[in-house]
Formats: C-alpha cells, sequence, structure tokens
C-alpha cells in the first residue's frame, strides 16, 4: 500500500482530509436522494408498481449495493490503487442517477446496475484513503473518521429535504438530476486542482443552501429541519476551504502499491464491468426485461406459493413470502452465497485453538444480530416510507371546512388532509391525487373544485406548500446522529475512564432494545391515529431518533469488532462476511416489508385504499417488529456474560493463532 508522508506535528488534521469529507458528503446526498425517491418512483410513477414488487426490488438493489464493495475493495488492492477505483465508481454512479430519469424500464434497471457497481468501486476506497492520511501510531485517526462520517451524515440529512421535496413536489426527474448534480460535484471535488476544489465546494453549497431555505414546506418543523441543516453546510463548507488553503489530498493517498497502475489493468477492470453489468441487471430486475410477460422470473411458481400461503395459518404464510422471495434470482443468489460463506466459517472456526474459536465464534454471534439490527432498520427506505406517505399527517392546514359550507362547491389544492374524505360519489384516494398532480404537470399551486358533503366537516383546507414531502423524513435518522453522535462519543468516553462502559455484547443489546421501542412507538401511533387513520407526526420522528440513538450504540462498534475478533488469517474473510451479511439482512428487510403490503389490483399495478385501512396493517407489523426486536436484544443481553468472557480481553489478540495457523 502507498505510504503518506508523514503528518506535521500539529492539533490540525491532515492535508486531505477536507477533500475527501465534501466528497464523500456529495456522494452520500447522491446516494441517499436517490434512495428516498426509490419506492414512490416504482409505485407513483411511470412503471406503477404494487408495493410487493417495489419492495422487492429495493431489496434486491440494497442488497446487492452492499455486496459490492468486497469486490471493489480487493480490484483497488490489487490492480487499480483505490485513487482510481473510486474515480471510476463515481463516474458510474453519477450515469446511474442521470438514466434513472429516463422513463424506460430497461433504463431503470440499467440505472440501479450502475449505481450498484460505481458504488463498490467507490464505498470501500474511500474510506481506505481518509486511513492511509495517518501514519499507524497517529491518535488523530478515530478523530479524522469521526470527521468524516459527520460528512456522510451531512450528505444523507441533505439529500431527502433537497432530492426528495423537489422530486416529489415538482418532478422525479428533477429529484433525480439533483442527485446527478450532487454526484458530479463530489467527483470533481476529488479529481480537481485545490483552487478549482475550493470554488466548487463554494459554489455547490450556496447552491444547496438556497434550495434548502427557499425550496421547502412551508410550516415551521419543516423551515426549523432545514434552517439546521443549513448552517450545518455552511460551516462545513466554510472550515473545508479554509483547510484546502494549507493543501489537497496527497498525490500518494489511494495510489496503487506499484506506484503506478498499468492502461492494461484499467481495460481489464473495464472490460469485467462491460461484462458485469448486464449480468446484474439481469438479477436486479429479476430476469424481468427478458421474460415475455415482463414478470420476474422465480423457480417456485407464484401459483404454487400462493396456494401454499392459503393452506395454513401466519407460519405458512411466513414461510410462503420467504420461499416466494428466495426463489426470485437475486435472493436465491444471496441465500446460497450465505448460506456457503457460513459454512464455511463454521468449519474455520471447528479448526482453530480454544481463544481464536471462541473469538470468531463472538464475532459470528455479534455479526448475526447486526444483521438481525439492520433487517429492521431499514425498513425506513421501504415500508416506513410507504407509511409516512400514506397514513401519517404530514400537512399543516391553514383552516377546517365548516357546516355553512355543506353543499357549496368550493375551490381548493388537493393534498393529503383530503384522504379519506368523500368528493361527490367517490372517497378521494392517494391514487386520485398523484394521478391529479400528475395531470397538472406537477404544478403545485393547482386547484381542483370540491363539493362539500356532510361528512366533509372538520377537513382540513391548507397549499400544497404546507405538506411536508414523505421522503423528507428519511432526514430525520441523519439529523440525529449530527446532534447525538458527538454526545454518544463522549458518553462512552467519560463511562470508560470509570470503567464503567458496556461491553460491546450489551451495547448490541442496547442497539437492538432501542430499535424495538422505535418501532413501539409507530405501533402506539397507530392506537391514537384520528379518525381518518392519520398518525401524529411526531410519533414518528419519536421513532427515528430512538433507532438513531440504537444505531450509535451498536452500529459504531461492527467493524473494530470484527477486526478485534477475527484470527489474523481470517480478517479479511470476516470482513467480507460482516458485508455480506449487511447485504443480507438489506434483502431480509424487503422480505419483511412484504406484510405491510397495502396495494392492491390485478397484475402488478395497484391501488392504494384510504388510511383507515392501511393503518393497522402497519400498526400490526411494526408491533410484531417491536417485540421481536425487544426478543433479540433479551437474549443478546442473556448471553452477553459469556460472549464478554470469550472475547478474552485480558490475553493478546494473537493468543493461539500460531498453533491454529497449522490446522
Amino acid at each position: 500500500m502507498a505510504t503518506i508522508p508523514a503528518e506535521r506535528v500539529s492539533l490540525r488534521q491532515p492535508d486531505g482530509l477536507a477533500t475527501l469529507f465534501m466528497v464523500e458528503l456529495w456522494e452520500r446526498f447522491s446516494y441517499y436522494g436517490m434512495r428516498a425517491l426509490l419506492v414512490f418512483y416504482m409505485t407513483k410513477g411511470f412503471l406503477g408498481y404494487n408495493d410487493s414488487r417495489a419492495y422487492t426490488v429495493y431489496g434486491a438493489y440494497t442488497a446487492l449495493v452492499y455486496m459490492t464493495p468486497f469486490f471493489g475493495g480487493m480490484l483497488a488492492d490489487r490492480l487499480l490503487g483505490q485513487r482510481i477505483a473510486v474515480i471510476i465508481g463515481g463516474v458510474l454512479m453519477a450515469l446511474g442517477h442521470l438514466i434513472m430519469g429516463v422513463e424506460d424500464k430497461f433504463c431503470f434497471y440499467l440505472a440501479l446496475t450502475l449505481l450498484i457497481v460505481g458504488n463498490g468501486f467507490f464505498k470501500p476506497n474511500i474510506s481506505t484513503i481518509v486511513g492511509q492520511l495517518y501514519p499507524p501510531s497517529s491518535k488523530r485517526r478515530d478523530g479524522g473518521f469521526t470527521i468524516f462520517y459527520m460528512g456522510v451524515n451531512l450528505g444523507a440529512a441533505m439529500s431527502p429535504l433537497l432530492c426528495g421535496y423537489i422530486g416529489e413536489t415538482y418532478g422525479w426527474h428533477l429529484g433525480f438530476g439533483l442527485a446527478t448534480v450532487g454526484m458530479m460535484v463530489g467527483l470533481a471535488v476529488f479529481v480537481m486542482p485545490n483552487i478549482v476544489t475550493q470554488l466548487l465546494i463554494a459554489a455547490g453549497s450556496a447552491a444547496a443552501a438556497y434550495l434548502l431555505l427557499f425550496y421547502r414546506a412551508n410550516n415551521s418543523a419543516a423551515i426549523l429541519l432545514n434552517v439546521f441543516v443549513t448552517c450545518c453546510l455552511v460551516a462545513a463548507a466554510a472550515i473545508s476551504i479554509m483547510a484546502l488553503a494549507r493543501g489537497g489530498l496527497p498525490a500518494a493517498a489511494g495510489a496503487p502499491r506499484s506506484g503506478r497502475v498499468s492502461g492494461r489493468h484499467i481495460g481489464m477492470v473495464l472490460a469485467g464491468i462491460a461484462v458485469l453489468i448486464p449480468v446484474i441487471t439481469l438479477f436486479v430486475s429479476g430476469f424481468s426485461i427478458v421474460t415475455s410477460d415482463g414478470s420476474p422470473a422465480q423457480l417456485i411458481s407464484e401459483q404454487r406459493i400462493s396456494e401454499f400461503k392459503a393452506s395454513g395459518g401466519a407460519v405458512t404464510e411466513i414461510v410462503g413470502v420467504f420461499l416466494e422471495e428466495v426463489s426470485k434470482p437475486a435472493g436465491l443468489l444471496l441465500t446460497v452465497t450465505g448460506i456457503l460463506a457460513f459454512g464455511y466459517l463454521i468449519l474455520r472456526t471447528l479448526q482453530l485453538e480454544t481463544v481464536p474459536r471462541h473469538r470468531l465464534t463472538v464475532a459470528l454471534t455479534l455479526t448475526f444480530f447486526s444483521m438481525l439490527f439492520w433487517a429492521f432498520f431499514e425498513q425506513a427506505g421501504s415500508s416506513l416510507n410507504n407509511f409516512a406517505d400514506r397514513n401519517v399527517d404530514r400537512v399543516a392546514e391553514d383552516h377546517s371546512v365548516t357546516g355553512d359550507q355543506v353543499g357549496s362547491v368550493i375551490r381548493l389544492q388537493p393534498t393529503q388532509e383530503q384522504l379519506g374524505y368523500s368528493n361527490g360519489d367517490a372517497v378521494f384516494t392517494l391514487n386520485q391525487l398523484d394521478e391529479l398532480r400528475k395531470a397538472s404537470g406537477q404544478n403545485p399551486n393547482f386547484e381542483i373544485d370540491w363539493t362539500v358533503s356532510e361528512d366533509n366537516v372538520g377537513m382540513g383546507i391548507a397549499t400544497r406548500e404546507e405538506e411536508v414531502a414523505a421522503s423528507m423524513f428519511q432526514a430525520v435518522n441523519a439529523v440525529c446522529i449530527l446532534i447525538f453522535g458527538l454526545a454518544f462519543t463522549a458518553l462512552w468516553t467519560w463511562l470508560a475512564e470509570r470503567s464503567l462502559e458496556p461491553s460491546t455484547p450489551v451495547k448490541f443489546a442496547l442497539g437492538l432494545l432501542q430499535l424495538g421501542m422505535g418501532f413501539g412507538a409507530f405501533w402506539a401511533g397507530t392506537l391514537f391515529a384520528d379518525g381518518r387513520g392519520m398518525v401524529s407526526v411526531w410519533w414518528l420522528v419519536l421513532g427515528y431518533a430512538l433507532h438513531t440513538t440504537g444505531e450509535l450504540c451498536l452500529s459504531p462498534v461492527g467493524l473494530s469488532m470484527i477486526t478485534k475478533l477475527s484470527p489474523k488469517i481470517l480478517v479479511s474473510t470476516m470482513m467480507g462476511a460482516w458485508f455480506l451479511a449487511t447485504a443480507f439482512s438489506q434483502y431480509l428487510a424487503a422480505i419483511i416489508s412484504q406484510f405491510t403490503g397495502v396495494s392492491h389490483g390485478g397484475g402488478e399495478e395497484g391501488s392504494i385504499p384510504v388510511p383507515s385501512e392501511t393503518l393497522h396493517v402497519y400498526g400490526g407489523v411494526f408491533g410484531k417488529i417491536a417485540v421481536a426486536a425487544g426478543i433479540c436484544a433479551l437474549v443478546c443481553l442473556i448471553l452477553s456474560p459469556l460472549l464478554s468472557a470469550w472475547m478474552h480481553s485480558d490475553l493478546p489478540e494473537d493468543e493461539g493463532e500460531e498453533s491454529s495457523a497449522g490446522h
């Protein structure tokens, strides 16, 4: 690996960190911006998928996104170096975001594939370059990574507020266009000379700040959220520009081991990408782009699975949903790969001496609990996104319909406030609202005539500007990390100084417990919903805040735990297993979300029932997840004394490994 010149003796972070901070900020802006819109784009856009189909595609996409970094990291280590790998990844992702706005089925799946492959090159290598900025013994490394991950979360906070709001309000292509611009800015910051980088950061941050302040929902909560994120962005940009005045990314950062990369190696990698893209496109589409009827291929026919689900109770339904997803191409690939990897690791564990065997057992056990955590947590992009869209009251209405208006015709801007109320002979549904917005050409200020009936009394009247886009709630987790992240770091340090810091297994249990409490908040919200089936927005915010505190207990110690507990001969394998488990958790999340599917209708397309009919579907599933997460937390807590003992923290990290290596 290339070495970086020794750091200057200073309390400052090394040159280059500011560049990487801004690169990652804009890359995450593009990734999470697209993610916030993806399920809505599939269900409300030109594809018109029902919930089940959309969740399957979403799960395949997110699972493969977490699988590819393992291979992208290996190619960078052996052939390309991290710098060129990041550039290749950035170009592929920018193309993916750009193509996403094209309303064509093949282009849609091609765009997802470009994002999957691009992320595989970008994600592992940008973090590796951050590590290369520090000498092995540097005490500033942890602080540098903390700063870097603040950039990750600032980008994740910005994207739903901009890409999500603009995409839902003014048109999908504009939301994806913003994600494209974000990726291109990040890529330009990475490759351009220092002075150009400073100008790009200033221009990009100024443009984003303007959009955050002037393109938003017109209510106090949205204003406060956007102003907070804007202040964080402006401060980060100013600090980065000042830091870049000292110097940019060192030339040796991310260089290949040999010092230069050959054109032959680049050609080989690009040829491999060209071969891989159609293969992944087939998998992420479930082969639907080549089947005669456009439906996904699966090993077990849908008719047999439906008969199996109907043959028994809840258990057969759960097994049936699992079989349905596993029999599809992406699910089958992940399941077979996971079984082979897990079997291999079990065999290797049994061959080790006592201490390394115990440690690896702990690592595998905690990896399993982590997989369950993320399977529940990642409902955020699928079922929770739809819950926010369909059953969370996102409108701060100006006034309500009164009894004096019954029988009259009024002009109003249709919003979520009208859902579930009758307009003439029909009940107003989300499908009707979406169709009206499409017909208006995404004009946010269009109005319709509404005939007021007796059951309309009390119905809220508001403008479109007063409706918060459902995708904007994806920002809550990232904003909470920005607020609580440093506080948790300080808390663990304070407890460690007093020998009170919880062990790693206990932290995992605390994370699962708070995750369960978050889903408990969502469930409680459905119990206190109004007569239309609408839940107060604060239940959603409370749930996401609890998810964040749970994440801050579990997530930061995950990779560190893998490197500490795995034998040196298996560290890379275990790191790959960790990412594979994360990938599988994404697909497991898609399977769980299938139980919240509420759209119905023939074929792939589906209509959305009124909120009162969907409320308890979501509430029932979220309540069960809360119980399941609580049980997992209890099991982890019960196992924690044994797991802590098997970590053998009092022994050297390489204890027993020499004799194990001979097996």
